[in-house]
């Protein structure tokens, strides 16, 4: 069974047991959490598809460590003007690991 869940303004498709990187969420580690926002719902060949939201589905999930990306460089020039912007960036993620798909 899969689900298609909207979190941290992204979605992602999740399976029981799958480990998963989103956007920061303000939970300990070792904390359970829950995503009411499930897109979608397949097991097979069948697929349930909300109108946003599957209503009566939840994905149940444990909080595995919270982290941050790798650095992304962003640099900005204009030719012949001297103009030199370099600007750096990490993202901060948790790490969670989907116990669950229940509905």
């Amino acid at each position: 069974m899969y689900a298609l869940i909207h979190a941290g303004g992204k979605q992602y498709r999740v399976s029981s047991g799958e480990k998963l990187r989103i956007e920061l969420l303000r939970a300990s580690v070792g904390e359970s959490v829950s995503f009411d926002q499930v897109l979608a719902v397949g097991q097979g060949e069948s697929l349930r598809v909300g109108a946003p939201y599957v209503d009566g589905v939840t994905v149940k999930g444990t909080v595995l460590g919270h982290g941050r990306s790798d650095k992304v460089l962003v640099f900005k020039m204009r030719r012949r003007k001297g103009y030199r912007r370099t600007q750096g960036h990490r993202q901060s993620y948790t790490e969670v690991r989907i116990d669950d798909i229940v509905g």
